[in-house]
């Protein structure tokens, strides 16, 4: 039987200077305190649940909690440890929104200009604009519900694939839009992919190029790599294993793989330190003007207790406390990345498996351990805990319902 181990520490090292001469956003007057112990708990919920190993690490100011469950590969029995990498899935997204919106701070782009201003021809309406991508609202098809379709088959089909932007894109418009521009909320991979488009042809860089320089570099990331299209994690990594559709079928190691069919709308890698360390970064406004921040948290309901901004998902939890950040699912990994409101807090969560919606269940708990602490009360209109609303695999094949 594998056993939590659990670490509460001090952080070491020498604080990080902010990034641009912008004033802090204020923070609550206080917060509950971690419950190590419920979360040590939800991560053993989701190694009985499939998960062959999960963690969650919260940075606290200057303390660190520390959680793991179960095993980072299943083939040496090694354990899983907060040292290592992962694939993040859609919290990708947030890195991309942050470059765009450095570049709307540099006067390149405007949110509210068509995406055609800038990657002409691109998309079949005018209408369709840079914020309408950033906030899921521009109508396009998210092309992975047909890739997807069939959860093993899908991905064994494009593990090795190498697609350009331009192809992805061509793959939505193939299908008819979810709903007119700016209309409503409609997640979409295809948005991101056209936001890693409008990087590039505004930098002339790679989205990899303008990753490192504005964000891993400045910030320390050392765990942050885009090593698309090379298909493994470089250094000390969890192997990520997809549960297949049919019950009682054996896991399948997703680990290697292109991620060439998200790019710039999942294809990440990164650690629970980094991610924390870069949410705590961009909600401590470090990483954009205050301006640009606030465009982030303009927000647009997005399900049972969330809405959704440029690129960042607010969660109204069941204590009351709302936290920011992003949900990550691609073959093998589901991700949960939020930080408070002044990034004071913030926590990152993995297991190593995915289209198990049980754990991704499971794992949405986290968040009521780290932000709620030990007594949790339901306000009115809230959900208690136990009780959390049903997650979707929103990241990968968003109208498809598995669980």
């Amino acid at each position: 039987m594998t056993t939590a181990r659990v670490v509460v520490g001090a952080v070491a090292g020498a604080v990080l200077l902010p990034l641009l001469a912008v004033p802090a956003h204020a923070g609550s007057a206080s917060a509950p305190e971690v419950d190590l112990a419920g979360l040590r708990g939800v991560l053993r919920s989701a190694q009985a649940q499939g998960a062959p190993g999960s963690m969650a690490r919260i940075d606290d100011g200057g303390t660190v909690f520390r959680a793991a469950v179960g095993v980072a590969d299943r083939g040496s029995g090694r354990a899983i440890d907060d040292a290592d990498r992962f694939r993040i899935g859609s919290v990708t997204k947030i890195f991309t929104a942050v470059v765009l919106l450095q570049l709307v701070d540099e006067k390149k782009l405007r949110l509210d200009a068509p995406v055609n201003r800038y990657l002409p021809g691109l998309l079949p309406d005018d209408r369709i604009t840079v914020r309408h991508v950033l906030g899921h609202r521009s109508g396009l098809y998210d092309y992975t519900n047909d890739m997807f379709a069939r959860t093993v088959p899908g991905f064994e089909a494009v593990r090795k694939r190498v697609f350009t932007p331009a192809e992805l894109v061509r793959l939505s418009l193939g299908r008819p839009r979810t709903n007119a521009p700016g209309a409503v909320y409609s997640y979409s991979n295809t948005n991101f992919v056209v936001a890693g488009m409008l990087i590039e042809k505004l930098t002339g860089n790679p989205v990899r190029t303008e990753y490192e320089h504005r964000i891993i570099a400045p910030l320390g990331l050392r765990d942050t790599l885009y090593v698309h299209p090379g298909m493994k994690i470089p250094g000390r990594h969890a192997r990520g294993y997809l549960t297949p559709d049919q019950a009682g079928a054996p896991l399948v190691d997703a680990t290697e793989q292109t991620v060439s069919w998200a790019q710039s709308a999942g294809a990440l890698i990164s650690s629970t330190r980094d991610l924390n360390t870069f949410l705590s970064a961009l909600l401590g406004g470090r990483l954009t003007s205050a301006a640009q921040l606030a465009q982030m948290e303009r927000w647009m309901p997005s399900g049972t207790g969330q809405a959704y901004g440029l690129g960042l998902r607010r969660r109204d939890l069941s204590c009351g406390i709302s936290v920011y950040g992003h949900t990550g699912a691609v073959q093998g990994f589901y991700t949960y990345a939020f930080a408070s409101k002044d990034g004071k807090r913030a926590l990152s969560a993995v297991a190593n498996t995915s289209n198990n919606g049980t754990v991704l269940n499971t794992m949405l708990r986290t968040l009521d351990s780290a932000f709620c602490g030990k007594t949790v009360k339901a306000l009115p209109g809230r959900t208690p805990r136990g009780k959390a609303p049903v997650e979707r695999h929103e990241d990968v094949a968003p109208a498809l319902t598995r669980d």
